[in-house]
Parts: C-alpha cells; structure tokens; sequence
C-alpha cells in the first residue's frame, strides 16, 4: 500500500476528537480515494499513536479483535454506546458505538484540513493533472 495513502488516513483519523467516531468507508469518502477495505489495512499497517479506536465499522463494532481495548477507550472518552458492555468471556460482543450519536461531523476548518489532505493525494496520484495531447501519431 502506497505511504502516502496510509500517511493521509492516519492523518484525517488524528482530527477525529474524543468520542467521536467514523467508519473506514466514511474516512475513504472524505479522500475521495479507496474504500472501506482500503482505509482498515492502512489502519493495521499504522505503528503510530493514532487513536485506532475511532475508526470503526459501519455497523458501530469495534475494529476486529480489538473490542475489549477498544471498550475501554469508548467507556474513558465517554463514547456512546448501545447494548451490553458487560464481559463476554468467548462470545461476539454485544455492544456497539451509537453512530447515530457518536459519528463526527467535522467543522468547516476541519473540512478544509482535509480537503488539503484529499488534494495531496490527487496531486501525488496525477489525477489532478490536465490531459495532454496524444503522441500516438493519429492526427484528430
């Protein structure tokens, strides 16, 4: 996976606040580049102090293997959640963040951080670059 995809995901996922939320595929929207599988695999190839822990997936589930860490995040930043955060020795959790609660909404001033951050990935992936005559020969 590109550094510079990685670098741009942890980057907008650092701007996520305390109980706050966003999914993987809200974090590829905001790039406007990937996709929900995308942003997860740049989140586990990160060895950064980025908060993990709000990046989730759609559904409000904790990242995959990680819920009991992350319930402990959730429950220090007063995330919202829903259902029962009661242990659950062997068994699929049942609890989850409220998305309807707990989905960040950001700011105009951080829309324009990442609106930078999206555009340092278009500029680096050519795809803001105008089109260029064609050498191919053919005369149109």
């Amino acid at each position: 996976m590109r550094e510079q995809y990685i670098e741009a995901v942890l980057a907008v996922a650092d701007l996520i606040p305390p109980a706050r939320v966003l999914s993987y595929g809200d974090i590829a929207a905001l790039l406007e580049n990937g996709g929900p599988r995308q942003v997860g695999a740049a989140m586990a190839a990160q060895g950064s102090d980025t908060p993990w822990w709000r990046v989730i997936r759609a559904s409000g589930q904790a990242p995959q293997g990680l819920d009991a860490q992350a319930l402990e995040h959730y429950r220090q930043e007063q995330t919202a959640l829903r259902g029962d955060t009661s242990p659950t020795a062997g068994r699929t959790p049942s609890w989850r963040v409220d998305m309807k609660l707990a989905r960040w909404n950001p700011s105009d001033t951080e829309f324009d951080q990442i609106d930078a951050i999206a555009e340092s990935l278009r500029v680096l992936d050519g795809s803001d670059a105008t089109m260029s005559e064609p050498h191919d020969g053919l005369q149109v």
